[in-house]
């Protein structure tokens, strides 16, 4: 199923499948944000943002106004 980032919940896995590049910031692309990496949703903050999230074994956090941009495919694991 495909939806986006900002839907995940805690402890899922997806993959991404599209970036929009016009409104992730560069520095998110050089840390693995891109499509055919794995992503997943470890904590979000106490008003569910930012989200806190490990991409390929980068831990970054990023606020729900970007994660909306990204495309993902969940991972049934």
């Amino acid at each position: 199923m495909e939806t986006t980032l900002a839907n995940l919940k805690r402890g899922e896995r997806a993959i991404i499948r599209d970036v929009s590049s016009r409104e992730i910031p560069l520095k998110l692309l050089e840390m693995g944000c891109l499509p055919g990496n794995f992503v997943e949703l470890v904590q979000l903050a106490p008003f569910k943002d930012p989200m806190y999230l490990n991409i390929n074994g980068s831990h970054v956090a990023i606020r729900k106004e970007t994660a909306v941009h990204i495309l993902i495919e969940k991972v049934d694991e």
